[in-house]
């Protein structure tokens, strides 16, 4: 699993405060501040997201995605649970796999095996096959908002 230790926090911050929002440092042993999962899965506050240098890189990416997902005024209030719906969770999953390709060293191919990994589960059996095969929804909901071309 690709952690941020592994690719460090510059580039992730980076890619982040394009879509105003800000990464956070927690300190290792520290309990990440708004974090639905616990242990090292990275945490959302506002419009902030909070991570360890343990935190999983697809975590980080989950957590930011579904803060660009969601409407602005829903952002200033989000903390721990991001989720408004569905097809809300699938616009998410859908967008940190194309964040994925703008991080040095890690790439869609990485998050998606990674993303297997963790558990993430969808009809077609791994996040590849959802992605490639079964994700229209997602992309249509991502291009309502302009995150993505018209499909």
């Amino acid at each position: 699993m690709l952690t941020l230790a592994d690719i460090g926090f510059d580039a992730a911050g980076d890619l982040l405060s394009r879509h105003g929002l800000a990464l956070s440092r927690v300190p290792d042993g520290q309990a990440i501040p708004g974090s639905f999962w616990g242990d090292c899965e990275a945490g959302l506050i506002g419009c902030t997201v909070y991570a360890r240098a343990d935190t999983p890189v697809h975590s980080l990416l989950h957590e930011a995605s579904h803060l660009i997902v969601m409407p602005p005024e829903r952002r200033a209030a989000v903390h721990t649970d991001a989720t408004d719906s569905v097809p809300e969770e699938d616009a998410a999953c859908y967008l940190q796999i194309l964040l994925a390709d703008a991080l040095p060293g890690v790439g869609r191919d990485r998050l998606l095996a990674d993303m297997d990994a963790w558990g993430y589960s969808f009809r077609l059996g791994s996040a590849r096959a959802w992605f490639e095969g079964d994700a229209e929804d997602a992309r249509a909901f991502l291009a309502t908002r302009g995150l993505v071309a018209g499909a």
